[in-house]
């Protein structure tokens, strides 16, 4: 495996015509991270995967690799390698010419290329189904040959384009464990694009939320969702209700909402119960009211069967002052 290295984008901005799909973007990846772009569809983040690849020019700024301006090099002299949506794998080749095929077009000598690609099957667990061909393999199997191709090439860094978005819920928790184990025993930074707010709290060393083609925020997936940096990251990222107050919007965790009786003096102001959800360990309730939309508590099982609620309920919500954190107005 190629040595990893940093990634950096300086100032990048990518023009369609008269439309400005990335606009200024400063990032720094380090060299071990595993790094999710985040965002609505239309914010900018496959435009910026595409130009770390070189799969797209760019407008403006630079790109750099381990410290190495890469931003007019062809994506075979970046040293990155991209995981594509489709997995885009040869159907009439079996997994290991699938995963070898790259090595062909360089001139590795035939035996040479075979055992390298057994290699990097054994590596994603796919040995066993070595000779078979995609359509004989199930999504998840596709996607691991898929990421064997990608890593044979010795990569600095992985560039994955929503890799999980084709398989079904449970596989896709199954596989993104994997892919994290994977980027932590191979120890370069993948770069991960997808649209799913659990998906990128779950991988991302660094998670970077997109929004109309600039970054509104970029921290762990710890600060990101504790401490939202503006109203959009608030609501993309799910989990917060957004309030107006004379002092300004704020945001206050859902599980951190406690429902009261509407007249009680703990009550913040009051609400109706719009729906309740049942999600296993915990209910969903939404709520209307207090002229904020999209309201919600998550109760416990334990909190929901001592005081059940219904739709049309009245309520009053109350929260401590420690929850509450302060929002930037949206952009």
């Amino acid at each position: 495996m190629a040595q990893s290295a940093n990634l950096e984008l300086v100032h990048v901005s990518k023009r369609y015509g008269a439309t400005l799909a990335v606009e200024a973007i400063d990032l720094k990846v380090p060299a071990d991270a595993y790094c999710c772009l985040l965002g609505p569809s239309g914010c900018g983040k496959t435009s910026t995967l595409r130009m770390i690849a070189g799969h797209e020019g760019v407008s403006e700024g630079d790109i750099l690799i381990g410290g190495a301006n890469v931003t007019d090099l062809p994506p075979a002299k970046r040293g990155t390698a991209m995981m594509f949506q489709s997995y885009a794998l040869f159907p009439h080749l079996n997994c290991v010419d699938n995963v070898a095929f790259s090595q062909k077009m360089r001139g590795v000598e035939k035996a040479k290329r075979r055992a390298q690609a057994m290699e990097f099957l054994e590596l994603v667990a796919m040995t066993p189904f070595a000779q078979r061909v995609p359509a004989q393999l199930s999504g998840g199997q596709q996607q691991r040959v898929a990421l064997a191709r990608a890593l044979i090439t010795h990569p600095q860094i992985l560039l994955l384009d929503e890799p999980l978005s084709a398989l079904d819920p449970f596989l896709r928790v199954r596989m993104r464990a994997e892919l994290r184990r994977l980027q932590r025993r191979l120890g370069i930074p993948f770069v991960h694009v997808t649209h799913g707010q659990d998906e990128a709290l779950a991988l991302a060393d660094l998670v970077v939320v997109m929004n109309k083609g600039k970054i509104e925020q970029a921290g762990s997936a710890l600060e990101v969702f504790e401490k939202p940096a503006s109203e959009f990251v608030a609501r993309f990222l799910g989990g917060h209700n957004v309030i107006e107050t004379p002092a300004g919007m704020i945001a206050v965790r859902a599980d951190r909402v406690k429902l009261v009786p509407e007249l009680s003096n703990l009550s913040r102001f009051g609400a109706a119960v719009a729906s309740v959800e049942y999600q296993g360990a915990s209910y969903h309730v939404g709520l209307e009211g207090g002229g904020a939309r999209d309201l919600s508590a998550i109760l416990n099982d334990a909190e929901f069967a001592a005081t059940p609620l219904a739709v049309g309920d009245r309520i009053g919500l109350a929260w401590r002052d420690e929850d509450i954190h302060p929002l930037s107005p949206a952009s």
